[in-house]
């Protein structure tokens, strides 16, 4: 098969929403879930200079009433967050803020963490014709169903694929 065939046989997988697909009240149960580890951890804490030694030292953590170091918490938050990008805002559109960030249980290399969001406002932009803006309640758990981190999170959604933000 030549190139253009190629292209003509692809098939376009369309990600993301628009603003009219969004309800309160609406519920995501993001899929897969991802599994934290030591190495990730590790490379969250270099990579952004997070030089508390609970998050990298053994023998601190526990001194400090841990069993094992603990996963950085802002590395959960993180983790929970890019779960639910690809139901609520892949298909682009202004970050708009965090609000209500709350921690959970401590997470532990080896836990594995989903996502859950309902969505809790929907709103027609007032400066934005081609927009609105959609505001969801997002929860993290591990995989013994305990809540890690639970957030509010908007950001401004297009109307359609032609949407314009302007």
């Amino acid at each position: 098969m030549t190139t253009p065939e190629k292209m003509k046989a692809a098939v376009t997988w369309h990600k993301g929403n628009y603003f009219s697909a969004y309800t309160e009240g609406q519920r995501f149960e993001h899929h897969w879930g991802r599994t934290v580890n030591e190495a990730d951890n590790a490379l969250f804490n270099t990579l952004t200079l997070h030089f508390n030694p609970i998050y990298f030292n053994q023998p601190f953590a526990k001194e400090h009433g841990h069993d094992n170091t603990p996963i950085n918490p802002l590395l959960v938050f993180n983790t929970v967050l890019g779960l639910s990008v690809e139901d609520l805002s892949e298909a682009g559109g202004p970050f708009l803020g965090i609000d209500d960030l709350t921690y959970g249980v401590s997470v532990y290399p080896g836990d594995t963490l989903t996502a859950v969001s309902t969505t809790t406002a929907v709103r027609e932009s007032e400066s934005r014709g081609g927009a609105g803006i959609v505001t969801w309640r997002t929860e993290g758990f591990n995989q013994r169903g305990e809540k890690v981190v639970a957030f509010t999170r908007s950001n401004l959604v297009r109307k359609s694929s032609t949407g314009s933000f302007k």
